[in-house]
């Protein structure tokens, strides 16, 4: 593959960190075959209250960089993630995010699949 094509297809998953986004950054990396991968970006998000994920699909999830921790309605067990840290939360699993840290980028890769 000729250099130059490569450059325009080489990314960086740290890149466009926005300082304070006002919301929550979720992007499609790749998606195809039953999956779709995404980047999230959280800074001092955290779900609505009362608000659950009901998914239909089950996620693997890592953080890369940054602090969160998420909240498991079956069981009420609050799990701290650090970069590094990854998980499995199986389809209809209700879980909310509770916290992620407000001084710097929290940087999720998310695998949804079937």
């Amino acid at each position: 593959m000729p250099e130059k094509r490569q450059k325009e297809m080489l990314k960086n998953i740290f890149a466009g960190l926005a300082e304070s986004p006002a919301d929550e950054l979720m992007e499609t990396l790749l998606q195809g075959g039953g999956f779709r991968l995404e980047r999230i970006v959280s800074r001092g998000h955290a779900s609505p209250e009362n608000f659950w994920y009901d998914q239909e699909h089950s996620e693997w999830v890592m953080l890369l960089s940054g602090g969160a921790r998420l909240l498991f309605a079956d069981s009420g067990e609050e799990i701290e993630l650090h970069p590094g840290n990854y998980l499995i939360i199986p389809a209809h699993r209700k879980h909310r995010v509770a916290w992620t840290d407000p001084d710097q980028p929290s940087v999720w890769l998310a695998i949804h699949y079937e």
